[in-house]
């Protein structure tokens, strides 16, 4: 007898059995790296899990720093999602991030001494959109007018934007030679988003509260919302159905990369108060992780954000505490996440297992 097997999309779990499924991934991962920290550093697992809380959530400061990265990787989440839907595969979120912020730092800095504050925020909000916005546009009209690969087209974008932002730290570099701006309008804090309740960070995270909840209503609710799924299910049904596509597709790249654009005005104005070529952090890239976990709600997007981020902060801390490598720590984490992703697996498809006999002696040779 001949074991077979194939596997087949399965129906929609419901949401207690999907959640169920993912709550045993994690734990059994937990299991598995308490028995990897046992075996290889002789360390209690529990105090290393207790020290990734801390990390993350430990004193006050701690916790505004988590929920303040939180924000900025749910901002560029929740940007590259419209996109994603529409099965667009948008790669160059840390180039439109960065050119938001090129925008942003280049009004501070030429501006700064020429506008009231309120209106030079308001001219680094236009600026900062409008770039961010531009960086989405050029591979949506290249991808609708000439069918480019909008995967090596935004990912080339990504380069340009570093090259960009490299020449122009040399050019306002303070002071010259040291290849660094430093902190932009240090005495003057022109430009400056301005802090709520004493908090540097709280504005941030309300301005992408909002906009979690816009974009969920605009994705679930709106007509553009409909045009990007139906667009995403196929291009070809979209354009019987009237919709036209390639308007789509340059409308809906132009808004990610504007709210990419955005982003980089709070990192730049709300949060640094500078500009260097590493400050999105590789954080374009999470976010596609962030979208796909959360299936493109950006409510579902809160959670994996502030796990993804309590991840990372966590293994700072247990590095640093326990004076181990980064290495190592980054092992840890990366094998939760290799449960959580192949939980969805089974989540979406299940497997069906079947015997058949081995007719020997049939058929001719």
């Amino acid at each position: 007898m001949l074991s077979q097997f194939h596997i087949s999309k399965r129906s929609a779990l419901p949401p207690q059995k999907a959640w169920l499924i993912r709550g045993g991934a994690i734990l059994l991962a937990l299991v598995i790296c308490g028995i990897i920290t046992t075996i290889t550093t002789g360390l209690n697992p529990l105090k290393v899990y207790a020290t990734i809380y801390q990390g993350a959530f430990g004193t006050a400061r701690k916790s505004w720093v988590t929920w303040q990265n939180v924000a900025v990787l749910l901002g560029i989440s929740l940007a590259v999602t419209p996109a994603f839907k529409m099965r667009f595969w948008n790669i160059g979120a840390e180039g439109q991030v960065l050119i938001g912020c090129l925008a942003s730092a280049a009004c501070m800095i030429l501006l700064g001494d020429k506008l009231p504050n309120g209106v030079l925020i308001l001219v680094m909000v236009l600026a900062s959109l409008f770039a961010g916005g531009l960086w989405g546009f050029l591979p949506a009209f290249f991808n609708a007018k000439w069918d480019t690969n909008e995967t090596l087209f935004t990912l080339m974008m990504n380069y340009i934007a570093t090259q960009l932002v490299a020449y122009f730290i040399i050019v306002w570099e303070v002071p010259k030679g040291s290849g660094k701006i430093g902190i932009i309008n240090q005495n003057s804090e022109m430009g400056w988003l301005p802090q709520l309740g004493g908090q540097q960070y709280l504005l941030s995270i309300l301005i992408v509260a909002i906009l979690t909840g816009a974009m969920y209503i605009y994705l679930q609710y709106s007509k553009h919302g409909y045009e990007i799924a139906v667009v995403g299910e196929s291009r070809r049904t979209a354009s019987y159905a009237g919709i036209k596509v390639d308007r789509v597709i340059i409308r809906t790249m132009t808004l990610s990369g504007a709210v990419c654009g955005l982003i980089g005005l709070l990192l730049v104005s709300g949060i640094n108060h500078t500009m260097t070529t590493t400050i999105v952090g590789g954080r374009g890239f999470t976010a596609v992780m962030v979208s796909w976990l959360a299936k493109f709600n950006p409510i579902a997007m809160i959670f994996t954000s502030l796990l993804l981020v309590f991840l990372d902060r966590g293994a700072g801390e247990i590095s640093s505490v326990f004076s181990l490598n980064r290495s190592f720590a980054d092992i840890l984490t990366g094998i939760i996440l290799f449960f959580i992703i192949g939980s969805e697996f089974f989540i979406n498809y299940e497997i069906h297992f079947s015997k058949s006999a081995e007719k020997e002696g049939q058929g001719n040779v």
